[in-house]
């Protein structure tokens, strides 16, 4: 018979299983240290990390690190950002009610603040911002259909949601978006609904105590400036689109301020030489109109003095009176003193001869 085949084991190969020896004890921060791969997949995955290592290690990628973390852009970048945070903060604590009220006594909104501090580029970050968030949201609106996506998203949304949990049921006995669902539904909190409605109720109230106070000329300039800008859109909605027409007034509201603060000394100068000339040409058609209303008014006294003076006089002849001097008593022909006798009426010859004919 053929001896039964042994295997010998030698100690050296075991050194793993030897707790007091040391050699093929590897450090736990690199887990490719001290141990010998295997497998190919071992060996491209060591090759792979100690690449990596290399070019993490390597001096010029330490240093492009440390220039984009620690170099002026990445300063710059930063304290940009920080400014824009602060600009935001600062706008959002502008929302107080102004001290100032309406002409009515009637307080105003603290979006009145608001809109004012942001149109005023007193921070002039967050006015860009959203300045540029309002013409991407106008060009989107016209070039977007949002709507469609918003129910394309949902549409897609619900599909696989119900896909994913009929899925689940049919192969594993449970849905798996029944798996994810949270413990307990999102809800809106009671005072954040508040807040937000009351925020909701100021800004109506907003849009319509300013265009009570445009219409009954609170302010006249305000009334001018709406009264220009609702004649020139009038004739541009003939041929301007709805989007451009709130392109155009949206471009407007931003840099008209920012205009007239970059060259307030100017456009201050012109206003106060344009006033004082329409003062002065006031002044003299006041001055002109009350020569005239003087003038006309000794005119009108004038011809009604005259034309008194003549009924005056026609009243008197009517009455039979005179403004003459008085008619003395001899000049007028004295009352006859005698009854009239009556005169004999005077018969023609030829009717008496023709009454004493029949008589022979």
């Amino acid at each position: 018979m053929s001896e039964a085949p042994h295997l010998t084991l030698n100690q050296t190969d075991l050194s793993d299983l030897d707790p007091t020896s040391t050699v093929g004890v590897h450090s736990n921060t690199d887990p490719y240290v001290g141990k010998k791969p295997n497998t190919r997949k071992d060996s491209i995955l060591a090759s792979a990390q100690s690449t990596m290592d290399a070019i993490s290690n390597h001096p010029a990628t330490q240093s492009l690190k440390d220039t984009i973390n620690n170099g002026p852009i990445a300063e710059n970048v930063k304290a940009q950002t920080a400014k824009t945070k602060d600009e935001f903060a600062d706008l959002a604590n502008a929302r107080t009610t102004p001290d100032q009220p309406a002409a009515t006594g009637q307080p105003l909104t603290h979006y009145h603040s608001l809109f004012y501090r942001l149109l005023s580029w007193r921070n002039p970050r967050a006015t860009a911002i959203s300045f540029a968030a309002s013409v991407i949201f106008i060009f989107a609106v016209r070039y977007l259909n949002i709507l469609r996506y918003i129910l394309k998203a949902v549409c897609w949304t619900l599909g696989a949601t119900a896909t994913a949990e009929l899925a689940g049921k049919l192969t594993l006995g449970r849905g798996l978006t029944s798996q994810v669902r949270p413990n307990k539904y999102f809800t809106i909190p009671k005072a954040s609904l508040e807040r937000l409605l009351d925020d909701v109720e100021q800004l109506i109230n907003f849009f319509v105590i300013e265009s009570q106070r445009i219409i009954f000329a609170e302010n006249l300039f305000a009334t001018f400036a709406a009264f220009f800008a609702s004649f020139v859109s009038y004739f541009l909605i003939k041929f301007v689109p709805l989007w451009g027409l709130a392109l155009i007034g949206t471009t407007i509201a931003y840099l008209g301020p920012l205009v007239y603060i970059k060259n307030k000394d100017v456009i201050d100068a012109h206003l106060k030489q344009a006033s004082d000339l329409a003062a002065q040409q006031a002044t003299q058609i006041r001055d002109l109109a009350a020569q005239r209303t003087e003038h006309a008014a000794k005119t009108f006294q004038t011809y009604a003095g005259e034309y008194t003076h003549k009924a005056q006089e026609t009243i008197n002849q009517y009455r039979g009176r005179s403004s003459s001097p008085e008619v003395k008593k001899e000049d007028l022909p004295s009352a006859p003193k005698h009854e009239p006798v009556a005169a004999k009426e005077s018969v023609p010859e030829d009717a008496a001869a023709a009454t004493a004919a029949p008589a022979l």
